[in-house]
C-alpha cells in the first residue's frame, strides 16, 4: 500500500502557505501547519493540522512532533519596522527549524528566501550568496540561506532555496501593492503613489506552488539557490494603468510618494538555472494573471 506523504508547512496560513496546503490536499498528502496565529476564515482548510507557536522559542519547537517527508519555511514576522522579531523569525526561528530536522529523514527542505539577499546586485540577477543587502529583513533571510547552505555542505541537509520576486494573487492580504491599487480602484479612490518608472517582477501564485512542489520532489536542487520570477519585469506605472482601466476606478497620485535615496529602479532576475535544472516555467501570462486576481477581490 502506497504511503501517505506528509508536509509541514511553516507560515501555512499566510498567503503562500494556504495556496500551497490546498494544493497537498488536493495530492491527498497529509498537510500540518505551522504558524503563530490560526488561520483566519478566508485562509482556513478543514483537513490541515493548525499547530500555533512561535519559532524562535525553543519551548513552541515540541510541537513538532511528527515525522515528515517535506519541510516547507514559508514564516516569519510580516511587518518589518520591528527589527528584533523580523530577524528573530527569519533567522533564529529558519536555525532552530533546520536543527529540528537535522537528525531525521526527511526528504527536502525548502526554505523561501527573498531577491532582497542579492541587495544592489545588477539585474538581471544570478544565482549567487548575495549581495551585501541592507534592510533587516533581507539580511536575515542571506543569515538563514548561508546557514543552510552550511549545513547541506557539512552533513548534505537537504535543502533547496528558493529566492522569491514579487507573487501575487487571490488570497494575499491588503498590504502588498498590487491588492492595495486592486482596492484602491474597487472603491474608487485617491491613492498616493510614486512615479512609477521602478521595474520589478512579478510571478503568479500558481507558478509559485508548481516551483516548490518541483523542488520538493529535486535531488539536482539540493545544496543549490533559484531566482523564482519571470523574468519579464513590468514598469510599476504600467501596472497601476492596467488596473484602473480594468476596474474603472481608482485615481492614483503619481509622485505623491518619493523614491527612497537607495532605491534600486529595476529589480529581476534571470531564472535559466530554474528552467534548466527543475524544468520549471511560468505558466501565467501577467495580464491574466491580474484578471484572475481582480475576479477574487471584486467578489469580496
Amino acid at each position: 500500500m502506497k504511503k501517505t506523504k506528509k508536509i509541514l508547512v511553516v507560515g501555512g496560513t499566510g498567503f503562500i502557505g494556504y495556496h500551497l496546503a490546498k494544493k497537498c490536499l488536493k495530492k491527498k498528502w497529509q498537510v500540518f501547519s505551522f504558524s503563530k496565529n490560526k488561520p483566519r476564515k478566508k485562509r482556513y482548510l478543514k483537513n490541515v493540522t493548525y499547530l500555533t507557536g512561535d519559532l524562535s522559542k525553543t519551548k513552541d519547537l515540541s510541537k513538532i512532533n511528527q515525522k515528515y517527508d517535506f519541510v516547507v519555511n514559508l514564516g516569519g514576522y510580516v511587518d518589518h519596522t520591528n527589527k528584533k522579531k523580523t530577524y528573530n523569525s527569519h533567522f533564529i526561528g529558519c536555525k532552530n527549524l533546520a536543527k529540528i530536522f537535522i537528525n531525521k529523514e526527511i526528504k527536502s527542505f525548502v526554505q523561501l528566501g527573498s531577491s532582497g539577499e542579492y541587495g544592489k546586485l545588477k539585474s538581471p540577477q544570478l544565482e549567487s550568496i548575495g549581495g551585501n543587502p541592507k534592510s533587516i529583513y533581507a539580511k536575515s533571510k542571506f543569515l538563514a540561506t548561508a546557514h543552510l547552505l552550511n549545513l547541506y555542505k557539512k552533513i548534505k541537509f537537504p535543502v533547496t532555496i528558493l529566492r522569491l520576486y514579487q507573487a501575487y494573487g487571490p488570497r494575499q492580504d491588503i498590504n502588498r501593492f498590487i491588492p492595495i491599487v486592486i482596492d484602491a480602484c474597487i472603491k474608487n479612490k485617491k491613492f498616493a503613489c510614486s512615479d512609477g518608472k521602478q521595474l520589478r517582477d512579478f510571478i503568479y501564485i500558481d507558478d509559485v506552488i508548481n516551483v516548490i512542489l518541483k523542488a520538493l520532489h529535486s535531488n539536482k536542487s539540493k545544496g543549490e539557490i533559484f531566482n523564482i520570477g519571470t523574468g519579464e519585469p513590468k514598469k510599476i506605472k504600467d501596472v497601476i494603468n492596467f488596473l484602473t482601466i480594468k476596474l474603472k476606478g481608482g485615481q492614483p497620485c503619481f509622485g505623491k510618494i518619493k523614491l527612497r535615496k537607495d532605491e534600486i529602479i529595476k529589480i529581476y532576475p534571470n531564472i535559466s538555472k530554474a528552467k534548466t535544472i527543475l524544468k520549471w516555467y511560468p505558466k501565467t501570462n501577467f495580464n491574466k494573471g491580474l484578471l484572475k486576481t481582480i475576479r477574487y477581490y471584486k467578489r469580496q
